[in-house]
């Protein structure tokens, strides 16, 4: 059974760092893509970005520059480093992996970025 967890959410004040992690369960070579999405309350699932198998990656425009994909096969898990944190980057945080044609979904994690 293909599970993801996430990890590495928390309280954190404005314009600090942060990086989310997100734990696989067998390796992460096995997904043709991972990536990451948020969704603050009342507001829609959103799209941050996504790392394919080839390495190539994908983020949101309104992301961009901010926030950074990575992952590490070796540890089975994925990365999402976010710079510049802003009380509008509070969100759960959700990794996703897609394995031909199933979608896989972590629990999520919480960030509140807040003085």
């Amino acid at each position: 059974q293909v599970q993801l967890v996430e990890s590495g959410g928390g309280l954190v004040q404005p314009g600090g760092s942060l990086r989310l992690s997100c734990s696989a369960s067998g390796s992460t070579s096995r997904f043709d893509l991972l990536g990451w999405y948020r969704q603050a309350p009342g507001k829609q699932r959103e799209f941050l970005a996504r790392i394919h198998i080839q390495g190539v990656t994908i983020y949101a425009s309104s992301v961009k520059g901010r926030f950074t994909i990575s992952r590490d096969n070796a540890k089975n898990t994925l990365y999402l480093e976010i710079n510049t944190l802003k009380p509008e980057d509070t969100a759960v945080y959700y990794c996703y992996g897609q394995m031909g044609s199933q979608d896989y979904w972590g629990q999520g994690t919480q960030l509140t970025v807040s003085s």
